[in-house]
């Protein structure tokens, strides 16, 4: 098996990672929003060119990092297997949800700039309300149990795939569109535009998406128990691997 990379590697990998995703998602909604009025059409542009390049980020740093571009997918790889050897430890679980949240940051001024907005501009769009958290704890649970389920019954290969389509069809199925990532909800903070979020909505965004990360959780082991093959979270060049939205 090949050497993995260093902390160092796998922090800039979760950041590049998370940052392209946030231009991805922020710089679609942007683009859609301008092109025409109708929010559905603007929400199945924005939808599908998530879901695209999300699958293709995963491809491409999953075997770097893992490619989890999302805190509580990091959250919910490391508790598991916190104790075990070789695994993700709680200094490495840190350094990643730092690096994803820079990176989320960075990807949402990027995304401003490139269609020639005052970057910075922070969200004035509230998401309020008990049914948009409960959208945002299914949403949650549901990303959380598809990559951990791939993974306990020996086919992490699917993820980016299967965490590509069901991130498509969360943001139309979920009252709250899905964000169902910490990160990317602060860095959707920092574009005030058709994915943003007022800063004040992000608590009980964040809040959720917790809650989500433990109900997927305890879902995946229920349903799938123990791993069949080892899942590798802090992944070797070219190896088996986790990753998210």
């Amino acid at each position: 098996m090949p050497a993995r990379a260093s902390l160092k590697r796998r922090a800039a990998a979760e950041f590049i990672g998370t940052a392209a995703l946030l231009v991805i998602v922020v710089g679609s909604g942007i683009q859609a929003a301008a092109l025409t009025r109708d929010p559905a059409v603007a929400l199945l542009a924005n939808s599908a060119a998530s879901a695209i390049g999300l699958g293709l980020i995963i491809t491409l740093f999953g075997p770097l990092s893992g490619a989890h571009l999302n805190p509580v997918v990091t959250l919910t790889a490391w508790w598991p297997r916190r104790t075990a050897a070789g695994r993700l430890t709680g200094r490495e679980a840190v350094a990643y949800a730092a690096a994803q949240t820079a990176g989320a940051i960075a990807g949402a001024l990027l995304a401003e700039a490139m269609f020639d907005r005052s970057p910075g501009a922070l969200a004035t769009q509230a998401r309020d309300g008990g049914h948009l958290l409960i959208g945002e704890v299914v949403a949650t649970a549901g990303l959380v149990l598809v990559i951990q389920g791939l993974g306990r019954v020996g086919r992490p290969r699917l993820v980016p795939a299967a965490v590509a389509g069901y991130i498509a069809a969360a943001i139309w199925f979920t009252s709250s569109g899905s964000f169902a990532n910490p990160a990317g909800t602060v860095g959707r903070a920092f574009s005030d535009s058709f994915t943003g979020i007022a800063p004040g909505s992000l608590p009980g965004f964040v809040l959720a998406q917790l809650a989500g990360g433990v109900l997927g959780l305890a879902l995946s082991a229920v349903l799938y128990g123990r791993e069949r093959t080892p899942a590798v979270e802090v992944a070797p060049l070219n190896s088996t691997y986790k990753a998210v939205s």
